[in-house]
């Protein structure tokens, strides 16, 4: 179903493009393999048009180009600009976590 999701929204794209996506864990439910051809896609097609994801999965994160950390300090959520590196890292510290607790 994802996937089906995900074409239907760049076949639009196509017919109608827009100058920004928003995409909340577009990967969530998808394997590796087919989060790497979303990484792929989404960078193609951000040539075009301005594309905002979040994500808790590295292949996404390897065809980005900016990186942000978002997260609470004193109650407060705070944004910030971090490296791919750090993104990276930040992922992987939480799946550890949940392979911890979970």
């Amino acid at each position: 179903q994802t996937v089906v999701a995900i074409a239907l929204v760049f076949a639009i794209q196509r017919l109608e493009p827009a100058p920004f996506y928003l995409f909340d864990e577009i990967d969530a439910a998808l394997d590796s393999q087919y989060r790497t051809a979303i990484a792929k896609l989404l960078s193609r097609s951000s040539k075009n048009a301005q594309m905002v994801i979040t994500t808790f999965r590295k292949e996404i994160l390897e065809t980005a180009n900016r990186f942000y950390r978002v997260y609470q300090k004193n109650r407060v959520s705070r944004i910030e600009c971090v490296s791919q590196q750090d993104a990276i890292r930040v992922i992987e510290e939480q799946a550890r976590a949940e392979n911890i607790d979970g």
